[in-house]
């Protein structure tokens, strides 16, 4: 070996500690995608600023280590795409209702299941609970870990008449949102039309639907109120509740340090409170929204709660619980936090 070539190993073996570190120092630059419109951490659909709040938070307690690009409006991939990319590592992050990979995935289900939640204090309690416990054990064996839990309860915005009672959806063209919530629709006599969130107010511009059931927050951000008349809102309680939380591929999060793991939980989990006060505040808007705009807005009783829980307790329930053994478990569990 030449004095040339001997030396010029040296050099790289003695300063291949620096470039290293200078490659470990760079920032780590992670992609969020949801499908609500863009707006800023002060103004805009909540679930937006959520990620944005999440991004400058992250930021700024990692130094900049963790940066983020935020991708509204199914930009960066389509709303039915996001969470099987995640599970495949192709995704970093998204918001994103879980009931969305419902067909590849039925244990997501749970988290819109007629019925089954039917308070945001029930919804939350989950967490915490063995059916929370139990749910996120699973998620991380399907490479998705759950950043902040986010439920938010939904109306049905309709053109014709307002749906309260199940007897009312018969004959309509309905969009429910999950599986199982399509199941209850068709046992109450409804034709039912798959779509996400965010082709609602299409459909119903093109008369190819006459309802929808979705979020309060999708129901003002996607301005439903100017394509129907009657709109049933969650103040009075709600059989239409969903878990729409801040997902991160396991792939990217096991790629993290432990402190930055740690950071990610935290801040999520800080978040939730904001969630939760801004899914209520949103519960309480649309119906101002839709009498502002001379539509008519209504709220469930009691009785009409129960007759919807009733109609899902005997199809979607059993439906779910009979899919495989961790949707029967999970119900199980589920059931136990019923009040």
């Amino acid at each position: 070996m030449s004095a040339v070539t001997r030396r010029t190993m040296l050099g790289a073996i003695a300063t291949s500690p620096l470039w290293l570190q200078a490659a470990w120092a760079q920032p780590t630059n992670l992609k969020i995608s949801h499908q609500f419109p863009g707006g800023s951490v002060a103004e805009g659909d909540f679930r937006d600023r959520l990620c944005r709040m999440f991004a400058a938070e992250t930021e700024r307690r990692t130094k900049g280590k963790l940066k983020f690009s935020i991708y509204p409006r199914s930009t960066l991939m389509k709303s039915e795409a996001q969470i099987p990319a995640i599970t495949k590592g192709q995704l970093d992050m998204s918001l994103v209702p879980l009931s969305y990979a419902g067909a590849e995935l039925p244990e997501v289900n749970i988290g819109l299941m007629p019925g089954l939640v039917t308070s945001y204090e029930q919804g939350y309690a989950w967490k915490n609970a063995e059916i929370g416990q139990e749910f996120s054990r699973m998620l991380a064996e399907k490479g998705i870990v759950i950043l902040s839990w986010i439920w938010q309860a939904g109306g049905v915005a309709s053109r014709g008449k307002p749906i309260v009672n199940p007897e009312d959806a018969a004959g309509m063209k309905v969009r429910g949102g999950s599986h199982e919530m399509d199941m209850i629709l068709q046992e109450a006599g409804a034709s039912v039309v798959s779509m996400p969130s965010n082709e609602i107010r299409g459909a119903m511009e093109k008369g190819l639907l006459d309802a929808a059931m979705t979020s309060s927050s999708s129901l003002i951000s996607f301005r439903l109120d100017e394509v129907s008349k009657y709109v049933t809102t969650a103040r009075g309680g709600a059989y239409w509740f969903m878990l729409e939380p801040l997902l991160m591929s396991k792939t990217a999060f096991d790629r993290l340090t432990k402190d930055q793991q740690a950071t990610l939980m935290a801040v999520g989990a800080e978040l939730e409170a904001f969630a939760r006060k801004s899914a209520q505040m949103d519960d309480a808007a649309v119906a101002a929204l839709f009498q502002g705009k001379g539509g008519r807005t209504v709220d469930l009783t009691r009785e009409s709660l129960h007759k919807w829980q009733e109609i899902a307790r005997a199809t979607a329930w059993k439906d779910y619980g009979s899919r495989n053994e961790n949707c029967a478990k999970l119900l199980g569990l589920a059931e136990k936090t019923l009040v």
